[in-house]
């Protein structure tokens, strides 16, 4: 029996017929306008492999990369290097989650509905929050959306950015907002001033080159001028540092990477996002509520779908379209395994590393902390030549330096520390830092 498909022509007269519909004698007709020496080019292709073989080859392409995984990295600014423990990946292969999607219906779903759930109490628990969705693309679209939300709920045009946010962060919300026709101000964080037309102001902590700052100082800048409080947070930090809902913020955000996400070229990752209980119906994305069914049970079900997917699109709070629900699972189990002590201890390890690195560094003939603020886990460096050749004559010594910020300041290098980082590994890095000059 031959099987029919409905919409591809299966024999030559249905063949012949589309042809002639569209107008053409031949198939080949269809590439006309392909100057004749393209249509067919000759393509050298190599014998084939066995199974065997083809993984041996694809190994050995591998094996030429330098990654985190096989030398000393130091790069954070956004994407860090975290222990992860292996039950995170055994249980993200197990197939019931590996291929869940949006769970649109409740009763064959209630697995991937209750790990939803947990993220959401996770996330709430660590920002401070009242509320929370159940994930956002990553910290940045999290952090866009949280503006669009604050201009939705003040009916005000304008969005202000501390200059110590994350550059990348300030481009994703301007894409954001670009398209509501919403101005982005970025203010000085020394002294910001908020007008009328703001709707909100962002604030990293810490920020994009790793210092703390006075978040309370800012709350009352922020609601004495009538706005939202917008926070992005550091997810690591949050072992250690007070989280957002403790110094008056109303939208937090976080990049959950760190929380048992490897670093992967840059994803996918996931948006924590959080909000004040008040504000829970302008709150873009998915949200998982807990409820009862008519046995008594406890079940689990999407509610509050302010997605265009799901109601009328006028109405929608965002147009937010993929679940990033595997890598919230991935958060949820590395959460779960190291409970609130292990993070904690995570977090110091994170800090002590960085104090540690910060004073031999520090110690080094020509280099200098950019600043005498308090920091947690990365530190902005300046240097006694361009980072461009520093981190080249760090790769020699197989490290990884940090990110180059010398757009704001002098030969600035941005470093990274957290716990996997070992004494004698930051002794290496800073010996490299002063072999250094010998390349200038």
């Amino acid at each position: 029996m031959t099987l029919q498909h409905p919409y591809i022509p299966n024999t030559d007269a249905d063949r012949a017929a589309m042809l002639q519909r569209i107008g053409v004698a031949t198939a080949a007709d269809l590439f006309a306008d392909v100057p004749a020496a393209h249509r067919d080019p000759a393509i050298a292709l190599e014998p084939a492999l066995t199974e065997e073989e083809m993984a041996a080859a694809f190994a050995a392409l591998a094996a030429r990369n330098d990654h985190a995984g096989a030398i000393l990295s130091f790069l954070g600014a956004g994407a860090e290097q975290h222990y992860v423990p292996s039950v995170v990946r055994h249980v993200l292969s197990r197939s019931e989650f590996a291929t869940a999607y949006t769970p649109y219906q409740p009763e064959i779903s209630q697995g991937t509905l209750q790990t939803a759930f947990e993220f959401q109490s996770m996330a709430c628990e660590l920002l401070g929050m009242d509320v929370a969705n159940t994930g956002m693309y990553d910290g940045a679209s999290a952090l866009a959306e949280g503006c669009l939300m604050a201009v939705s709920i003040t009916g005000r045009r304008r969005i202000a950015v501390l200059d110590s946010v994350h550059p990348n962060y300030v481009e994703v919300v301007r894409t954001y907002a670009s398209g509501h026709g919403h101005p982005v101000d970025v203010l000085p964080s020394a002294h910001p001033v908020l007008t009328a037309e703001h709707a909100c102001l962002v604030a990293q902590q810490p920020s994009f080159l790793g210092t703390l700052a006075d978040m309370r100082a800012l709350e009352g800048i922020v609601h004495g001028a009538g706005a939202l409080y917008v926070v992005a947070a550091g997810a690591f930090s949050l072992g250690m540092v007070e989280p957002p809902g403790a110094y008056g913020a109303d939208i937090a955000v976080a990049e959950g990477q760190p929380f048992g996400v490897p670093l992967a070229y840059g994803g996918p990752y996931i948006g924590v996002f959080t909000c004040r209980q008040n504000f829970v119906r302008q709150m873009p994305g998915r949200i998982v509520g807990r409820t009862r069914d008519l046995d008594g049970r406890t079940g689990y079900v999407l509610t509050l779908q302010t997605r265009e997917q799901h109601i009328r699109r006028e109405h929608a709070t965002s147009n937010i379209c993929t679940a990033e629900q595997l890598i919230a699972l991935a958060v949820t189990v590395y959460l779960a395994s190291i409970g609130p002590q292990g993070l904690r201890e995570a977090a110091e390890g994170c800090y002590r590393s960085a104090h540690y690195a910060a004073g031999r560094i520090a110690a080094l003939p020509g280099y200098r902390l950019a600043s005498d603020a308090p920091f947690f886990n990365e530190i902005a460096v300046r240097c006694p030549l361009p980072p461009a050749r520093l981190n080249a004559h760090l790769l020699t010594h197989g490290i990884i330096g940090g990110l180059d910020v010398s757009d704001r300041l002098p030969n600035g290098l941005l470093l990274c520390f957290t716990e996997m980082h070992r004494k004698a590994d930051i002794d290496r890095l800073a010996d490299a830092l002063a072999s250094a000059g010998g390349a200038a």
